[in-house]
Order: C-alpha cells, then sequence, then structure tokens
C-alpha cells in the first residue's frame, strides 16, 4: 500500500492552518509548509504563521527557514518537500502539506518546477526599463498573454518575478519532472467560501494583525536591514509598509491597501488554483469529511 498524503490548500483565511492542525492531532500527522512567505525568521504575523504552541503540539517543517534577506524557489521547496516527506513517513507519521502558494501546490501536482531557460540580462533590463516607464501592470498583462496561468501566480507589482516568467515563456518552457507525490495516495483539497464570507474573514484578518503589532514587526525588520526590493518584502501585509514609514501613505490607507491587494490576491488564487489537476474544491466541513473518509 502506498503511504498517504494529505494537501490542504485555498484561498486566503479560508480555515486551512486550523484544519491541518486538527487533522495532525487526531490523525498523527506532521506538517509541511507550502507557503513562500512563512519560510522566513522574523515575519509571523504578516504571513499568519502559527503561534509557537501549535508549533509545539504539531510539528511543523518548512517555517523559519530563511532569513528576509535571502531568497526562496519552488525548485528549493520541492527539494526541501521531498526531503521531508521521506523523512516524516519513516517515522509512520501522515505528511499534511498545507498552504496557499499556488505555485508550491501545482509543482506539488503537476511534477514540474520553474527552470529550462538561461538568464537574457538584456531581456530583463528591457523590461525592467518598461515597467518604470508604462508600470508593472503593463508588463504583467504582456505575461498575462502569453501564459494566464503564470500571470495568475504573480502580482503585477513583484516586477522581478513577472519578468522572469516572461523570460521563461519566451525563451524556455516549463522543466518538467516527475511529481514528487508519484509514490503516494493523494488527497488534494482546496477550501473555498462565497466571496462576501471570505472578504470579511480577510478584513477581519488584518485588523487583528494591525492589532497583534504588524506595524512593529515590520519596523523591526526595517530597522534590521530589510529593504522594499527584497523578495520576502513583495509579500502582502509588508510591501505596503514602506509608503508609510517614508511618509507617502497614513495608516488607514496602509491598512486598507493590505486588505484590497489580499481580496485581489484571494481572486488569483483561484483562477490558479483552477488549473490544478486533481484538487477538489470543497467547504470547510465536507473537507473535514473527505479527510475522515481517506484516512479511515
Amino acid at each position: 500500500m502506498k503511504n498517504k498524503v494529505i494537501i490542504i490548500t485555498g484561498l486566503t483565511g479560508s480555515g486551512k492552518s486550523s484544519l491541518a492542525t486538527e487533522t495532525a492531532k487526531v490523525f498523527n500527522g506532521e506538517i509541511i509548509s507550502a507557503d513562500s512567505v512563512q519560510v522566513y525568521r522574523g515575519l509571523d504575523i504578516g504571513s499568519a504563521k502559527v503561534d509557537k504552541t501549535t508549533q509545539n503540539i504539531v510539528k511543523h517543517h518548512l517555517i523559519d527557514i530563511k532569513n528576509f534577506n535571502e531568497n526562496y524557489n519552488v525548485g528549493e521547496f520541492l527539494a526541501d518537500c521531498e526531503k521531508t516527506l521521506k523523512n516524516i513517513t519513516l517515522r509512520k507519521k501522515l505528511p499534511i502539506i498545507v498552504g496557499g502558494t499556488g505555485l508550491y501546490i501545482k509543482a506539488l501536482m503537476d511534477g514540474y518546477c520553474l527552470g529550462g531557460t538561461n538568464a537574457h540580462l538584456d531581456f530583463r533590463e528591457n523590461y525592467i526599463q518598461l515597467a518604470k516607464e508604462k508600470g508593472n501592470e503593463y508588463v504583467w498583462n504582456e505575461l498575462n498573454k502569453i501564459d494566464s496561468n503564470m500571470a495568475a501566480a504573480v502580482h503585477p507589482n513583484n516586477i522581478k518575478r513577472v519578468v522572469r516568467y516572461l523570460e521563461i515563456a519566451k525563451f524556455g518552457k516549463i522543466a518538467v519532472s516527475d511529481s514528487i507525490l508519484k509514490n503516494f495516495d493523494v488527497l488534494a483539497l482546496a477550501i473555498v467560501e462565497d466571496r462576501e464570507t471570505i472578504y470579511e474573514k480577510i478584513n477581519s484578518r488584518v485588523d487583528k494583525m494591525i492589532a497583534c503589532g504588524l506595524e512593529k514587526e515590520v519596523k523591526s525588520l526595517i530597522n534590521l536591514g530589510a529593504k522594499n526590493n527584497m523578495q520576502s518584502m513583495q509579500a502582502i501585509g509588508y510591501k505596503e509598509w514602506f509608503n508609510y514609514f517614508n511618509g507617502k501613505n497614513d495608516l488607514k490607507t496602509t491598512i486598507n491597501y493590505i486588505k484590497q491587494h489580499t481580496r485581489n490576491y484571494c481572486k488569483r488564487q483561484l483562477t490558479f488554483l483552477k488549473t490544478i489537476k486533481g484538487i477538489e474544491f470543497c467547504s470547510l466541513n465536507d473537507a473535514k469529511s473527505k479527510i475522515k473518509e481517506f484516512l479511515c
């Protein structure tokens, strides 16, 4: 019999982490994070990272493995995830992969990683300059014309990644490999709710982050040397603060931008997740039933 693995993904604020933790407690599991922001140490409140108490109760992997000034990509994630999966199954535990970074989930399910082309520096510089002249949205639209799936995975303002995806689309295809889950029995669930409910949860969650000290967290990172051009600082909940601290936006505007950007991200999340084969979309309650049926 194949070892079993559960993937829990879905929209921001849909309850993925709580469901994963609950499942791990009941079924002797360990959690592998598929979140591109939670890999960074110190990015705790804005990434909705599970607290240390929960991490002590249920073992979490691929959290706090990078400093804020380092980069992390889908290829590294796949390598780290594969190694972690082996270790968890050797301990006779249930691996539960949870996170909303669609590109990570697609790489796991479809068996591919970004790559397949060398650097074309002139090409990159041309589009970086084009973004300065015509705006980030213009360059993102160029990517969207070529590959809407890749465009859905990246925010227009993450211009370095947008340009990299354009480069891949132009000069080389995705480097395809077997899925690291090919020898597992997989249940992959995407938790979704109606738009109004999700938006209410997003607004409430951002307000809670502010109350928990998000402003102070970002300020501390900046004091340690975090810059707005770093990969970690491109994350929603962090990038919006730079214009606040340099006096361009007030606090209310900053908070509203975080909420707005998170809502926009949810739309892109859903669009991208729908491109992944093998994922079942369901409510939180239905997900619990499906997990129980899969494991029992």
